[in-house]
């Protein structure tokens, strides 16, 4: 009798790469396809763009100040797969999603008050909804994250969103209204909810509580709240600040111009979740020295090919809006070659950051989503005052620029540094861009950095 092979690691982070990249190009090709739907359909106005974006920050904040690090946790825990820790790691996700949406009825007549918007009255206990639906899922998906089996967790993802979108742009078309979005919103939590119980066959889930369970969770979890909790601050701080400086309006034009600038920090942070953690997770009792060669080894491949597609995207993302959208989101079009500059330090920072969760520090990564929170909170008004819209971008641009200094220190206390690859990194992609604004010059394009404020 024949046994079967188990594939190796290296083979496993290779194809989970394949399956990462492709799923991301495809999801971002129903994304855009059905902004650029949503922006033609007549009663769909670019506030509800903006006013969207407010919710979904403040649920995702919401999601963030009470991240146990559950997901990750299975992946990373030696008893991730074990069926007592698996169905106690899931009782503690239906109690957080319950406490979620609890919270969220706290908050919303402060938000109400707080953006002087009536609307989130209603919005935000609805959408809130979503957080105990998700709550009941199964954590599957995490399990099939820590096997490295990302073929089902894509094609899931991308099902999830094909109905998801699907159903906001056929309620748009019927009711015109944020009601649209809101309906869309529960109906894609139900359907991922259902859906993630059937990913691995036999895989039942029901309610334990293993008290040596909840404690390993709990212990991981603790810095993992702080991180996370800081990350949300980090990451979303600067839109639920622009829905204070600035009108939705235009805040739901710098959603678009946002959107597609971050196309590529999003698929590198995905590949850093999907790939990246697993594959480093699984060889953290590596000689350090060995550890960091491996990294660097691999990373050089992943920075190099970001380093192409950002440059391309900054010298022809106002290009590409002016095609997709109308004259109302004509002020995206300076908005995305400087949000797309300042995506360059996200790069170098999620293809180290890894490391450092995968070695059991989430420590490091709160220490950096602090600086950037501070950056955007304490920099945005000040930028607002002197620059107003301009302003507020190049800070925002320039945010991810503490997140990657805080994080060069953590790999050098871990005997992980590779600051001059990233030198050598940069000096690549400033020439590829250089290369390619002269390609643009030269075929009468101008000069996409033009602040039109």
């Amino acid at each position: 009798m024949t046994t079967l092979k188990k594939p190796s690691l290296k083979k496993l982070a290779v194809n989970g790469a394949i399956w990462t990249i492709t799923g991301y190009a495809f999801s971002q090709c129903l994304r855009f396809g059905c902004n650029i739907i949503l922006t033609r359909l007549p009663g769909i106005q670019p506030e509800f763009f903006g006013l969207m974006a407010v919710v979904n920050r403040l649920l995702m904040g919401l999601e963030l100040f009470s991240d146990l690090g559950i997901g990750q946790s299975i992946i990373q825990n030696k008893h991730g797969e074990e069926e007592e820790f698996f169905n106690t790691a899931w009782t503690l996700q239906i109690i957080r999603g319950c406490a979620i949406w609890f919270i969220c009825l706290i908050i919303t007549y402060p938000a109400v008050r707080f953006y002087q918007e009536p609307r989130l009255l209603w919005l935000l206990p609805i959408m809130g909804l979503v957080s105990i639906i998700l709550g009941f899922a199964s954590p599957s998906q995490s399990l099939l994250n820590r096997r490295m089996e990302l073929g089902k967790v894509i094609i899931f993802d991308l099902i999830v969103q094909v109905v998801s979108l699907s159903a906001l742009v056929i309620l748009a078309w019927q009711m015109k209204s944020l009601w649209a979005f809101a309906i869309s919103g529960i109906i894609s939590g139900i359907v991922r909810a259902i859906g993630s119980h059937f990913l691995i066959p036999g895989k039942k889930t029901k309610f334990a509580w293993n008290q040596d369970a909840v404690k390993e969770l709990v212990s991981f979890g603790k810095w993992m709240f702080v991180a996370t909790a800081l990350m949300f601050l980090a990451e979303q701080a600067d839109t639920l600040l622009l829905g204070k400086l600035l009108s939705f309006g235009v805040v739901g034009v710098y959603t678009i111009a946002a959107t597609l600038a971050n196309v590529p920090r999003e698929a590198i942070k995905s590949l850093s979740f999907r790939v990246i953690f697993p594959t480093i997770s699984n060889q953290v009792d590596l000689p350090r020295s060995e550890l960091r060669s491996k990294i660097i080894r691999q990373r050089w491949k992943i920075v190099l090919g970001a380093a192409v597609v950002l440059a391309f995207l900054v010298s022809t993302g106002d290009l590409i809006i002016a095609t997709l959208y109308d004259q109302r989101y004509t002020e995206a079009r300076w908005m995305m070659p400087i949000l797309s500059c300042g995506v360059w330090f996200s790069i170098l920072f999620y293809t180290t950051s890894p490391a450092l969760l995968a070695l059991g520090k989430p420590l490091y990564a709160a220490q950096s989503n602090l600086l950037r929170f501070l950056m955007i909170s304490l920099g945005m008004p000040l930028a607002f005052t002197l620059k107003g819209t301009l302003g507020v971008i190049i800070i925002i641009a320039l945010s991810d620029l503490p997140l990657y200094i805080a994080n060069l220190y953590g790999i050098w206390r871990e005997g992980l540094f590779c600051f001059l690859q990233d030198v050598r990194a940069t000096a690549l992609f400033l020439g590829v861009l250089i290369l390619f604004l002269s390609i643009r010059s030269f075929l009468g394009f101008g000069n996409p950095f033009i602040f039109i404020s």
